[in-house]
């Protein structure tokens, strides 16, 4: 709404805001000045220290997590991130200290407007295909990322992650690795996911620092917690500050998060939307909930990265035990001919898996799944629109409903 600018000295737009949004031709036509978040979030940067928190995924919960170490060391940072933080119910936090640890998006190639004292990259991957012509266009928008460090600053990189791997020998700027593999600078070994929460052993240069005890569930949040541990040491935080910070971590809205539980069934929203982030999400509730069955409702993100990735999307959902698909959620794109989720339905079945089905909006998928699910079923609704709806809705069906008994079920269809 265009009176929303009222009192405004200037307006922030995400890239998902276009140019006929009301408040940005509110602002046009007063002269208050409309700027992109990216040059906003680079003005901050320049007044702290600053950590950015890079890659095709991971990016907004190892934000999270290193936030929470630098606030456990009494660091205070400011907080920027693109998922709401369950701790203070929030994506952003002012901090008093003289640090800011930020999500650096590389969707458009915006995050080279920063210049960060410590680049984290996650990983690299084919994503945003609808503005980068290929894999190799990625790898080199994360090699400039990273040469913006300054002389004194430091890369923090997943060499368990083979695109990092591939742009390592090119980096000339100071770095650091993670992961799993035994060249890594800081190393997990003997990890064990039990349920909701991890643990592990972290090495550093072969030598081990001690026992972690992780909040959260799934091996791809040790890795985020390996990147939290290489930020917090370079930063002279002690071991033992950060092991306690990452024993109690609330985590991040969205991020296999559990929404409710009833009847025995519980529901979980999850972000995931990229085939590799669908696979790893999926694994981590089968580790999570390794005997019950997983019941997935997804909503396919954008006709672009649908189409780019749709050989990729047919070979991600082999962990779900039933998945319902729904219509693609556009974000304001355009429909693209031959793009369409019963396509992709069809290709998930004619690619092995045994029980999947084409569901026509929420309300038929809610009406469908309230027959179809039974006690001790985990419903996962996973997708960056807002499949969420669907989930919450089937938790208030069930408050109300007796759902049948596992022994009770018929055959699946």
């Amino acid at each position: 709404k265009g009176e929303q600018i009222e009192g405004a000295d200037v307006i922030v737009t995400s890239s998902a805001i276009g140019p006929g949004n009301p408040e940005v031709s509110a602002a046009s036509q007063v002269s208050i000045p409309v700027i992109p978040r990216a040059e906003m979030l680079a003005e901050l940067m320049r007044l702290k220290y600053s950590i950015a928190v890079a890659g095709a995924h991971g990016k907004t919960t190892t934000t999270s997590i290193i936030a929470s170490v630098l606030a456990k060391g009494d660091l205070d940072p400011t907080v920027v991130i693109g998922g709401k933080l369950k701790s203070i119910g929030s994506n952003a936090l002012l901090g008093q200290g003289n640090f800011i640890v930020a999500e650096a998006d590389e969707s458009d190639g915006s995050f080279l407007k920063y210049s960060p004292a410590i680049a984290v990259v996650t990983n690299i991957d084919k994503e945003h295909l609808d503005y980068y012509k290929d894999i190799n266009a990625i790898k080199e928008v994360f090699l400039s990322f990273i040469d913006r460090i300054p002389f004194y600053g430091l890369a923090v990189l997943c060499l368990d992650n083979e695109s990092v791997q591939e742009i390592i020998p090119r980096i000339k700027k100071r770095y650091t690795t993670y992961g799993m593999s035994s060249q890594a600078d800081f190393q997990a070994k003997n990890v064990l996911i039990d349920g909701l929460t991890s643990t592990y052993t972290i090495y550093h240069h072969g030598k081990s620092l001690g026992e972690i005890a992780l909040n959260l569930p799934g091996i791809h949040n040790v890795y985020n917690s390996l990147a939290s541990i290489a930020v917090g040491l370079e930063l002279d935080i002690p071991f033992d500050v950060i092991r306690k910070a990452l024993g109690t971590l609330q985590g991040v809205q969205r991020r296999l998060e559990i929404k409710g539980e009833a009847k025995g069934i519980i529901v979980v929203d999850d972000y995931g939307h990229h085939p590799t982030e669908i696979k790893t999400t999926l694994q981590a509730a089968k580790e999570s909930w390794p005997e019950r069955r997983l019941v997935v409702i997804f909503q396919p993100h954008r006709y672009t990265r649908t189409k780019a990735l749709f050989d990729d999307f047919t070979r991600a959902f082999y962990q779900s035990d039933y998945l319902v698909i729904l219509p693609i959620y556009p974000a304001g794109e355009k429909m693209i001919e031959g793009v369409d989720s019963r396509v992709l339905c069809e290709e998930i079945a004619a690619h092995g898996h045994k029980e999947t089905v084409f569901m026509e909006g929420h309300e038929k998928a809610v009406a469908f799944l309230s027959k179809e699910l039974k006690e001790n079923d985990i419903l996962l609704t996973l997708g960056a629109g807002d499949v969420w709806k669907a989930g919450m809705s089937l938790l208030e069906f069930l408050k109300k409903k007796t759902v049948r008994k596992k022994k009770k079920q018929n055959a699946h269809r």
